[in-house]
């Protein structure tokens, strides 16, 4: 029988275990992730385990609640010791899950511990990483470079001065922190703060905004700054209706209305987000920006707790609406004219997954030697796990080339979340070395350990140009 979490952890054959010792010390590159750049500026060191494990973290309080926690213990004004042991108790019965994985890893890389938390060992592993926290050497930059990270790309709206970046990287940072373009609320024109959010726009490119023409003049203006402040890469969450064939001068008419405060009905809202996704993506493939497509997300769905703590606090859903159609659409449109960025196709409903696979190989065709410029990405959210990363790994590699996948990434709130990537390229070695063990590709050292150390960084590299 295996031993808990040891060195061979989910590496299954020699050939696994070699390959696995061929990429675990390279260095990390996180692409998206919604780390705060600022506690990077200013390298926060954190006060106990409940805040940098439970502070924010909407994964662990699905479990939580799961478990019959008090929310008082989970988002509420509980003692932060008492939290921490709600979370050991929890932790204890989460087998089968990958937050018992993540757990057990981080309390492993970063702090040296190895025996399992539960409610009769959280005292003492308490206390041990608490009296490490209040070290320097446990400072949020430090984390970071306990995994050997080397770029991370937070998550920024378009109207944001980067203050952060630019200080991190005026301070000398050795580590890449990188913002990435999510012009959410610029296409969000159905949420209640649309109006406010063009006005707001509007003052920090200093002039109106009243039509498409002045929109997409006002993001492609701070696409430019952003890129000047290091980006590399923009994010799109698709929830709904995301294209509807239309034209500038019907979209314009939107636009018009909706600043009025009228409310949209749900094909004018498609027509608007389907031509504001096409302007931007000819604008990433001119400016040579990846493009990342998040679909899925059914966002808010307890009003009660809503109303209570607001977004992002672990009331989202997978979505089953089917979008082949408008996908298809949305990248044929861009592609018409060769102006299809390079683009990350990520589905949260695992049923999409061999679709996005397919359709991603439709659209790859460039001159330009871009391998996998449409690629499906890695297992996102609900299918962040071993059976996700797995059927992720065998999607594109039925569909198309795992050897040019660009691996993995953390799409994290937690500065502790970067063993994430140790969790995936042992998936991926494993996956590969069974292959090879049963005899479907030779055994062909010298290629298999440099596929596996592109796919887990310098395929990144290239593709985004870090």
């Amino acid at each position: 029988m295996a031993k808990f979490m040891d060195e061979d952890f989910l590496l299954s054959n020699d050939i696994a275990k070699e390959l696995f010792a061929a990429v675990k010390d390279e260095p990390i590159i996180d692409f998206h992730n919604h780390l705060n750049p600022r506690e990077i500026y200013e390298d926060r060191c954190f006060d106990n385990m409940a805040e940098v494990w439970l502070g924010g973290d909407h994964y662990k309080w699905r479990a939580m609640r799961a478990n019959g926690i008090s929310e008082k213990l989970i988002t509420g004004d509980g003692a932060p010791f008492d939290k921490f042991l709600a979370w050991a108790d929890t932790v204890q019965n989460l087998i089968g899950n990958p937050l018992y994985h993540w757990t057990h890893l981080e309390l492993q890389r970063y702090f040296g511990i190895t025996k399992p938390l539960s409610p009769e060992t959280a005292e003492e592993i308490w206390n041990e990483c608490n009296a490490k926290l209040k070290t320097k050497e446990f400072s949020v930059r430090n984390l970071l470079r306990m995994q050997n990270v080397s770029v991370l790309c937070t998550t920024d709206d378009p109207a944001d001065d980067l203050e952060w970046h630019r200080k991190i990287r005026e301070d000398g940072f050795e580590i890449k922190v990188c913002p990435s373009f999510r012009p959410e609320k610029a296409i969000g024109i159905e949420k209640d703060g649309f109006v406010d959010y063009i006005n707001n726009l509007s003052l920090v490119v200093e002039f109106r905004i009243d039509d498409t023409e002045s929109l997409l003049k006002a993001l492609e203006l701070r696409l430019e700054y952003f890129i000047e402040n290091g980006c590399r890469v923009s994010d799109h969450s698709l929830e709904s209706l995301f294209f509807v064939p239309t034209n500038k001068k019907e979209v314009d008419e939107i636009l018009k209305i909706r600043m009025a405060g009228v409310k949209l009905s749900e094909e004018q809202e498609g027509k608007f987000r389907g031509y504001m996704l096409t302007e931007l993506g000819r604008l990433y493939a001119k400016h040579d920006i990846v493009m990342q497509l998040h679909i899925g997300a059914i966002r808010n769905n307890s009003e009660r707790f809503f109303r209570m703590l607001g977004p992002d606090t672990g009331f989202d859903a997978l979505n089953d609406f089917n979008y082949a159609p408008q996908l298809a659409a949305l990248l044929s449109a861009m592609d018409l004219k060769d102006e299809l960025p390079k683009t990350i196709l990520y589905c949260l409903n695992p049923k999409d997954t061999e679709m996005l696979a397919a359709m991603a190989g439709t659209f790859c065709s460039n001159e330009n030697g871009i391998k996998g410029k449409v690629q499906l990405g890695a297992a996102w959210w609900f299918c962040d796990h071993k059976n996700g990363m797995e059927r992720q790994i065998e999607a594109m590699s039925d569909s198309g080339l795992i050897s040019t996948s660009v691996g993995m990434l953390t799409d994290s709130r937690s500065f502790l979340s970067f063993p994430r990537h140790e969790l995936y390229r042992r998936i991926l070695c494993n996956k590969i070395g069974s292959w090879v063990e049963n005899g479907e590709y030779p055994k062909d050292d010298a290629y298999l350990r440099a596929m596996v150390k592109r796919i887990c960084g310098t395929n990144a590299v290239d593709y985004f140009k870090f």
